[in-house]
């Protein structure tokens, strides 16, 4: 298994404003045939760098993203700044029939799998998200489907933390019955639903993140 090439870092865009276009080539965005993901991904394209049908560890996604922040710390000016401290999500997005505590267990093994693989752990490493996304023709049970969640998802100390942390997190979306269920730190989940506006005065997806992941 390939860690994937470094990839330019975001450092502010908010995906609600057209203005961010100009600081990504949009004509290098996938379209995807799926309607629901084809929309996501356009609220997604100014903040993530996107992939369709991305393959990694025998699974399949429809959609892969990353988005990689770059928190420093500054003595006086900006010029001198003394540490960077990297954070990165890794974003999949992918179909599935129904959601058992076996599904949900796979996707856990497999981030874990690749945080062994893909980080270079080690003090300018702050956080590593691996998220996966399972768009599901119903969620008969939200409630338990959130049990279920809890029990996958969470925290991993690198080093008892000097070397950061990552975390997974799961988002459960039914797009046709307009419900999402989603780990708490899923920040990205607001894009999955469709059913709701962005508000422009909140906090855009990067804004998010960026505030959750300072130090």
């Amino acid at each position: 298994m390939e860690r994937p090439a470094d990839r330019p870092t975001e450092t502010g865009l908010d995906p609600a404003g057209e203005d961010a276009a100009g600081d990504r080539d949009l004509a290098a965005v996938p379209d995807w045939d799926d309607e629901f993901v084809d929309r996501v991904s356009d609220r997604l394209m100014h903040n993530y760098d996107l992939e369709k049908d991305y393959r990694v560890a025998g699974e399949a996604f429809t959609l892969y993203g990353t988005l990689s922040v770059v928190n420093q710390k500054h003595v006086f000016h900006p010029a001198l700044s003394f540490a960077d401290h990297e954070s990165t999500e890794h974003l999949f997005v992918t179909h599935v029939d129904a959601v058992d505590d076996r599904t949900l267990e796979r996707f856990a093994d497999l981030g874990s799998e690749l945080a062994d693989e893909w980080i270079e752990a080690n003090e300018e490493h702050f956080a590593t998200e691996f998220t996966f996304v399972l768009v599901t023709p119903s969620i008969p049970d939200p409630a338990d489907v959130r049990r279920r969640i809890e029990a996958v998802d969470g925290r991993t100390l690198l080093k008892y933390g000097y070397h950061g942390h990552y975390e997974i997190n799961v988002v459960v979306v039914a797009p046709a019955s307009e419900t999402l269920v989603a780990s708490e730190n899923a920040d990205v989940a607001s894009a999955f639903r469709l059913w709701e506006p962005i508000e422009r005065e909140e906090p855009g997806l990067l804004g998010l993140l960026s505030r959750r992941l300072q130090l």
